[in-house]
């Protein structure tokens, strides 16, 4: 499920295997090493075996290709016009997609929203340059971010905009203060918001760390403060691998109970569904926020799950 002008609709995620992101240098993505060379032809054999029991009740359909969709040598133009025109043909109501910032032009979004309606997702991850920079190793200012956004907004289609959750060398409150100040002044060129909480992908600087116990995944808590203070735009999140071992958690025995109010959240943008959650793990949370500066940048409650 997904939101569809405000309200839940059925959602079709597509995953295409391209080559991949060509940028391949931020600290946290792992998917570089599943790109694979892909012909036009590869490409619309996996989105036509994608799309061969599409309902009507798909209503959304999300492309992913570990890259930019708009990127023209990850899916060249011929084959992403065969794509849109395919998914407008069955009736679908909005595409989501995503695109660095370099890749968006007024031609591409264009040729895309006039065919359907088009969510272009952008990965700002900050709104501080310098952390996107040096933690994140994005390759991009936010002021390109911002001229990304405002040509998807010319053309016509509408803005996602990721933002990270603890990024490298944050402190727990650091992480949660910077998605914070990150969610207003992204807002006023994003139609959604989209918080994205951090998970040790394999092969990345992020994982070295980690396994040296220098790193640990968010809290889920640090995701319900940010997400239930976050009332001035609509924002969702998807707590990819919550509780597990590379994956944001809590203690264990509360992750999923939180996970699960994040999702519901995400649907009905209702801060209510998390009046009633709590734990005995809170407190701990609360007290790691409060002192996890004074450890140097350690986290405090690095354990063997990382190994």
């Amino acid at each position: 499920m997904d939101l569809l002008d405000g309200e839940a609709a059925g959602c079709l995620t597509i995953i295409l295997r391209t080559r991949g992101c060509r940028w391949r240098r931020c600290t946290m993505c792992g998917y570089a090493s599943e790109g694979a060379p892909a012909t036009g032809k590869d490409l619309m054999v996996q989105f036509l075996a994608a799309t061969k029991d599409i309902s009507s009740e798909d209503r959304v359909v999300k492309i992913y290709t570990s890259g930019s969709f708009l990127d023209p040598v990850e899916v060249p133009e011929s084959i992403r016009a065969q794509i849109l025109d395919g998914l407008a043909a069955a009736g679908v109501e909005k595409l989501v997609v995503e695109s660095r910032p370099e890749y968006v032009t007024a031609e591409r979004v264009e040729d895309s929203v006039g065919r359907i309606r088009t969510e272009v997702g952008i990965g700002l991850e900050t709104a501080n340059d310098l952390i996107r920079s040096h933690s994140i190793c994005k390759g991009f200012s936010f002021k390109e971010f911002e001229e990304a956004a405002e040509v998807v907004h010319a053309a016509g289609g509408s803005v996602k905009t990721y933002l990270l959750l603890k990024p490298l060398f944050l402190s727990e409150g650091v992480a949660i203060s910077d998605a914070l100040r990150s969610a207003r002044e992204a807002a006023p060129f994003s139609d959604v918001l989209s918080l994205n909480l951090a998970n040790i992908q394999r092969g990345t600087l992020m994982e070295r760390i980690w396994m040296r116990g220098e790193y640990r995944p968010p809290w889920l808590w640090s995701a319900v403060e940010v997400l239930s203070r976050v009332t001035f735009a609509p924002i969702i999140c998807d707590p990819v691998a919550a509780g597990a071992r590379r994956g944001p958690s809590n203690c264990g025995r509360c992750d999923e109970t939180i996970a699960e109010a994040i999702r519901e959240h995400a649907l009905s943008q209702d801060v209510s569904v998390f009046e009633d959650l709590d734990c005995g793990c809170k407190a701990a949370w609360e007290r790691v926020v409060e002192l996890e500066d004074l450890a140097f940048g350690s986290p405090l409650d690095s354990d063997s799950r990382r190994l």
